[in-house]
This record gives structure tokens, C-alpha cells and sequence, in this order.
């Protein structure tokens, strides 16, 4: 299962679904996900947990919940991974992958768009090309913002997904060194 599905149901779903959606909540990434830094070692760890958990059966513990994929940028595997992450829980999707056809195009700001859509869904997730977007998001929505990949900034859940594929590839992610290759200047994943 994918990390997007733990995230999801972890920030909005299964049975702390309440816990979750209070503003003051004692974790803060349970409000929202907008940078890696705000994760700690405890935090990741019951993150993979919950991974394990769901992985092993068919629950549905998002059923009647409802996201807005909100991507400002082209995403073909983020945006497909939070769908299906979503839909698999037994939740729904508001897809909105192409702001042009939106109000953006007649000079609606992220902040007003934030405002309109947490009246439809329970959560956003946000991909941006400003790397303070998500932040910005998070300022104005009264519902949890996930963070899909913000301009030359981070991706926090591609930064939770190589972590857990690490440790379920290496028992653990801990006293490793990692190469990467790839855009080290632009590449999101690099930076988170």
C-alpha cells in the first residue's frame, strides 16, 4: 500500500479520525504535512506502523471522507498515488489537475481557493509552484493540508515513502548513508 494511503488515514481516517481533525491536536502533523523537519523519529515510526497495519487487510476507514487533489503543476505518480490512496480507503476525490480550467485563470488567489474548496472535502492536498504555498494554505483552511510537492521546496510524503521503502528494504533507515542521483539543485525529493 502506498505511504499516501497511511498519511491520508492517518491525518483524517481509521480510528483516531477525531483526534485528527482537532485543530489542537498535540502533533501537528496531524493538522497538516507541509515539511518533513516536523516529523520526529516517534512520529515516523508510528507512521510505518500504521502502514503495516493497513497493508495487511481491506479497510475502508475513509468511507464518506472526501479530498481535493489541488495541483497547480503537472503530476502524473502524485497525483494518481493520493487518488488511489484515497478511493482505496473507501474515500472520495474532488481531482482538480489542470488550474486553468479553474478560478485561478480569472485571478482567484491560492488563499481564496484554499477557503472556497474546505467547504467540499475534508482535506487538501496541495501541489504548488511557491514554495511557501503550502504554508499560505495552512494559514487560511480550517481542514488538514497535505503537502504534494511545493516549487523548488520539499515533498514530504515522497521524503515518508523512501524512508519506509528503505526500512522495509533494510529492517532500518537509521546509520545509513544514502546516494542520490538525480536534479540535486530542483529535485523536491533531494531537498525534503
Amino acid at each position: 500500500m502506498q505511504l499516501d494511503s497511511f498519511v491520508l488515514s492517518n491525518i483524517n481516517g481509521s480510528m483516531f479520525l477525531n483526534s485528527f481533525l482537532t485543530l489542537a491536536s498535540e502533533q501537528s502533523w496531524r493538522r497538516a504535512v507541509v515539511s518533513i523537519d516536523q516529523f520526529s523519529l516517534a512520529d515516523i515510526h508510528e507512521i510505518f506502523a500504521l502502514a503495516d497495519r493497513l497493508s495487511i487487510g481491506r479497510t475502508k476507514p475513509l468511507s464518506g471522507k472526501i479530498i481535493a487533489n489541488v495541483f497547480y503543476e503537472p503530476s502524473t505518480r502524485t497525483s494518481s498515488s493520493f487518488y488511489s490512496a484515497m478511493t482505496r480507503l473507501g474515500g472520495s476525490v474532488i481531482p482538480i489537475n489542470e488550474v486553468n480550467y479553474s478560478s485561478v485563470t480569472k485571478g482567484e488567489s491560492l488563499e481564496d481557493t484554499i477557503r472556497t474548496l474546505e467547504c467540499y472535502c475534508d482535506l487538501i492536498v496541495l501541489r504548488h509552484f511557491e514554495t511557501d504555498a503550502a504554508e499560505r494554505a495552512l494559514a487560511v483552511s480550517n481542514i488538514p493540508i497535505i503537502n504534494a510537492g511545493n516549487g523548488v521546496g520539499e515533498h514530504p510524503t515522497q521524503a515518508l515513502l523512501d524512508l519506509y521503502t528503505i526500512k522495509k528494504e533494510r529492517g532500518e533507515f537509521d546509520r545509513l548513508s544514502v546516494t542520490m542521483i538525480g536534479d540535486l539543485k530542483f529535485g523536491r525529493v533531494f531537498i525534503a
